[in-house]
């Protein structure tokens, strides 16, 4: 995941509400597909040695992802990678699919858990892929008989932006991705927005993240009364100020107008103009 969000919107926006399909009694039936075969397969080894790296840029990730990372096909740059994650002696899987739902059982990634397919298979090793559009937007290696390890279970992953993910999982998940001009999806390292958590009493306000800045949506004043936000929250805006543009992304309704300075967001809606104000650095809830 990125590095240098503030912590109430990394909380926000990573809460993903996805079941697991490891179940104890075996894999879900869903989870691996036959599928259509990609015009591009992975030619390359499905054992690539990892390196654990401090930093989440892409070259760390690839460094960690292995064979996985190398696998995708994205539109982007790879989003999320993993190494290799011990299992325990008891949790090996009999069969590469369940090796698989171990994947999911132990990490609980923000990635759908039905609608794999297997892209290369080796004596010791099977790449599992999630394709949209005939591409690979999230990879799953797993490994049989490691190092203390019996039986199958995973040894790398990776995932491309969560935007190049079916709308159809990403729209049960706690992220509301933007469009552009060109109506097509907007990563989320770039643009993305949700609604504050429950856990905060935060539900009511509405946190918008561009990587190095975040602004709120604070309708009831719960961000503002915390002392949170560097300006106060305009539910009604006359007039956009002078050097306003629009940048082209949109969320349902909502239009999204910046000012050269980027001091306050501002979004406009059926109903009218809202500015969105900054805010402050490292914030969190107790």
């Amino acid at each position: 995941m990125r590095a240098g969000l503030v912590t109430v919107v990394l909380a926000g926006l990573t809460a993903v509400l996805v079941s697991g399909c490891g179940h104890e009694d075996g894999p879900r039936a869903d989870l691996v597909v036959r599928g259509t075969p990609p015009a591009t397969p992975y030619r390359g080894p499905l054992h690539v040695p990892v390196k654990n790296v401090d930093g989440s840029g892409p070259e760390e990730l690839l460094s960690v992802s292995g064979a996985a990372g190398r696998a995708l096909e994205c539109d982007g740059r790879i989003f999320d990678g993993t190494g290799p994650d011990g299992w325990s002696e008891s949790d090996g899987g009999a069969t590469p699919e369940q090796g698989l739902a171990l994947y999911f059982r132990m990490l609980q990634p923000e990635l759908p858990d039905r609608g794999y397919r297997v892209e290369r298979r080796a004596a010791d090793r099977v790449l599992y892929s999630l394709d949209v559009g005939g591409r690979t937007k999230a990879a799953v290696v797993v490994a049989k008989d490691q190092p203390d390890r019996p039986g199958w279970g995973p040894e790398t992953s990776a995932s491309c932006d969560p935007a190049e993910l079916p709308a159809s999982f990403t729209d049960t998940t706690g992220r509301e991705i933007w469009t552009g001009r060109d109506g097509r999806r907007v990563a989320v390292t770039t643009l993305e927005s949700s609604p504050g958590p429950e856990h905060c009493g935060w539900e009511s306000a509405h946190f918008l993240d561009m990587g190095r800045r975040q602004y709120a949506r604070d309708p009831e004043g719960v961000l503002t009364g915390a002392g949170l936000l560097t300006a106060p929250y305009r539910g009604r805006v006359g007039d956009l100020p002078a050097g306003a543009y629009d940048t082209g992304y949109r969320y349902h309704d909502w239009r999204l107008w910046l000012t050269p300075d980027r001091a306050t967001a501002y979004v406009r809606t059926a109903h009218g103009v809202e500015a969105w104000p900054l805010l402050k650095p490292r914030v969190g809830c107790k």
